[in-house]
């Protein structure tokens, strides 16, 4: 299998052990930050025929982890993701095919359309019996578009922290279920 529209159809859930959610963005203009969600999950519908295939995911914000204690409490502040009125990211897709994944992304309560670029990794069987599948998917953001604004001019030119953010998407999913005839 080359295509993800020769996944069967079915139910297919990301099997977070073997997934990651992670993100970059400029820091002082200089270098990247790079960061993951640990907690998220999603469900895949594959459907016949497949542009019908949909894509529903939810990742907890609270779960960020940038390997600095001190920026992730900050993160998850009021100056960026207000984490306690706004606990989860989610994403609903409108668009399916081999190559992209398009929908909406909802941060902090503000919901835009974005598009993933998708990279198929392919299908196996696994040893327990079941079928997993795997891709990778990125895309670029503006994070002012979700009202994540806060930022410090830096001496010299610049900000602190940069506007776009690359969001990385690196999932192995597991079928669960047959769609009903």
């Amino acid at each position: 299998m080359t295509n993800l529209s020769d996944l069967k159809p079915g139910i297919w859930n990301v099997d977070a052990s073997h997934s990651e959610v992670g993100f970059t963005a400029r820091h002082l203009m200089v270098s990247k930050v790079r960061g993951q969600f640990k907690d998220f999950a999603a469900v895949v519908t594959v459907a016949q025929p497949f542009e019908l295939s949909t894509v529903e995911a939810t990742v907890q914000m609270a779960s960020i982890d940038t390997n600095s204690a001190g920026r992730d409490t900050h993160v998850k502040s009021p100056d960026f993701f207000d984490v306690e009125n706004n606990p989860t990211m989610t994403f609903a897709s409108t668009t399916v095919t081999d190559s992209a994944l398009e929908g909406l992304l909802t941060i902090k309560g503000v919901s835009k359309p974005v598009s993933f670029d998708l990279d198929f990794g392919g299908v196996s069987a696994d040893p327990w019996g079941g079928t997993r599948a795997g891709f990778e998917a990125t895309t670029e953001i503006n994070r002012k578009d979700f009202g994540l604004s806060w930022n410090v001019a830096i001496e010299g030119g610049g900000m602190l922290v940069g506007e776009k953010v690359k969001i990385v998407l690196d999932v192995q999913l597991v079928q669960t279920a047959d769609l009903p005839a």
